[in-house]
């Protein structure tokens, strides 16, 4: 057995979680991650020598050096600390988006550390807990805070990993036990696989990363794989018309687990749930749009067929205030709403886009898009320019290229040639806010996985201002 392999059977044995991982040092690289830092507060918070790398300095990475750990932002080994260059104490993370060339990360994989995945390390972490695992094209995040938060305000002895920076509790990590574990499965390079829950929901399966699969039938049969790593005697819940038997859920259907008599008072969704064994009425839910009730009502689903008492779910669910960039609200006058969102595929789009005409049925609408990956914008170019199209306004950035090099002809100019719009514009993030200026749309969105959120703080002052 080698001694990557003997140091991975040595973690599994000081489990279960809340033990942490047996090394005293964790070293990430890609720090500022959603995904890589919720891991890194949860060792921070399992006293563990925390520190890392990342390209960037942002919100999370500053959040994180508040908790006492160590971040530099140059690939370079003289750059961390002797702690972490011993081989017997430091378990080194890292995430696939790290390019192969990174010196840090072949310095680690060439000089005997145990070097693992994000993904294999939170499959180690969660393997002795009872884990409900949150998998699907969409919608991971959303409904992943929803059920920590859920199971939480139950008071549930749980560790939740976030996709993304929940309102309720400012931070990526709910940290309330170690019995529970809730995380998001993640397609990406089949990360889910990882994972072996005792619960798990699949929210959709629409093809996405392409750039990895090749083709949709490919990762159809991803998850019906990770469908597979369920344990005995666990509980599978997909959405009503997915190609998989298990606990369905849908809205306004027929499903186990159906929403029905959908109201909105006063921008709040008021609904009924009808259960297996019963009907949970007047139950009341913030979030915008019919894809955010979805997500609601899975996560509804699976905290109920936990044990969790309806009368706290209903309680609970009242109270949850979403993700940061789902959905979130910057301004929200009478006069003027601006509001950020996460959406990166065509289908996020069109959801955003039905939730933003539900609330605002008589207001012209502005959306700011920054494409994210040329592999993306190339596979669903046309139905990108589709829901792009329904906007009354369209102002389009330049393709955020994250881990990927450029392909040849795949360019937002060629994006924007295909969208049906005559009020459409392609700028550069500088010449951003002048244009804003022109507008008189009452509705503005910034939508985008890239950096584009790093814009919106920009933009709420200049519509303040404006304003």
């Amino acid at each position: 057995m080698s001694k990557k392999e003997t140091n991975i059977q040595s973690a599994k044995k000081t489990l279960p979680l809340g033990k942490g991982l047996g090394w005293d040092n964790i070293y990430f690289i890609g720090i500022g991650g959603v995904g890589m830092s919720a891991l890194a507060r949860y060792f921070k918070a399992a006293n563990k020598n925390v520190a890392g790398y990342d390209k960037t300095e942002t919100e999370i990475t500053n959040s994180l050096v508040g908790l006492g750990i160590d971040i530099h932002f140059q690939d370079a080994i003289d750059n961390i600390n002797v702690a972490f260059l011993n081989t017997e104490d430091t378990l080194v993370v890292y995430t696939p988006a790290v390019p192969s060339s990174h010196s840090e990360l072949n310095y680690f994989k060439n000089n005997g550390f145990c070097v693992l995945k994000r993904s294999k390390v939170l499959g180690l972490i969660t393997e002795n807990t009872f884990c409900l695992a949150v998998a699907g094209t969409h919608g991971k995040t959303t409904t992943t805070s929803i059920l920590g938060h859920l199971m939480y305000e139950c008071n549930v002895a749980l560790t939740a990993f976030l996709g993304g920076i929940s309102e309720n509790y400012n931070s990526n990590l709910i940290l309330n036990g170690h019995a529970v574990s809730v995380v998001e499965a993640d397609e990406f390079d089949r990360s889910f696989l990882t994972l072996s829950p005792n619960m798990a929901c699949i929210t959709s399966m629409d093809a996405d990363h392409l750039d990895i699969y090749g083709e949709a039938e490919t990762l159809h049969d991803s998850f019906i794989e990770f469908s597979k790593r369920i344990k005995p005697n666990g509980k599978l819940f997909v959405k009503n018309g997915l190609p998989l038997k298990g606990i369905t859920y849908g809205v306004e259907d027929d499903s186990d687990y159906s929403i029905q008599n959908i109201k909105i008072e006063n921008g709040t969704y008021v609904f009924d749930v009808k259960t297996p064994n019963t009907v949970l009425e007047n139950l009341q839910f913030n979030l915008p749009g019919r894809h955010n009730l979805s997500n609601a009502l899975i996560a509804l689903a699976m905290a109920v067929e936990y044990g969790c008492p309806n009368r706290q779910l209903a309680k609970a669910l009242a109270s949850y205030n979403g993700v940061k960039r789902r959905f979130t609200y910057h301004i929200k006058t009478d006069d003027l709403v601006f509001i950020d969102d996460y959406a990166h595929h065509p289908e996020e789009i069109n959801a955003v886009h039905q939730a933003v005409r539900e609330m605002y049925p008589n207001k012209k609408v502005l959306a700011i898009f920054q494409p994210h990956l040329y592999s993306r914008t190339r596979d669903f170019i046309d139905d990108f320019a589709k829901s792009l199209s329904q906007f009354d306004e369209l102002i389009l950035l330049d393709i955020y290229p994250a881990r990927e090099l450029p392909i040849s002809g795949v360019t937002s100019t060629w994006l924007l040639n295909k969208i049906n719009k005559k009020n459409k514009k392609l700028v550069s993030k500088k010449q951003l806010l002048q244009e804003l200026r022109k507008t008189n749309a009452k509705v503005i969105l910034t939508i985008g996985a890239g950096d584009i959120g790093e814009e919106v703080k920009h933009i709420k002052k200049e519509l303040s201002i404006a304003s």
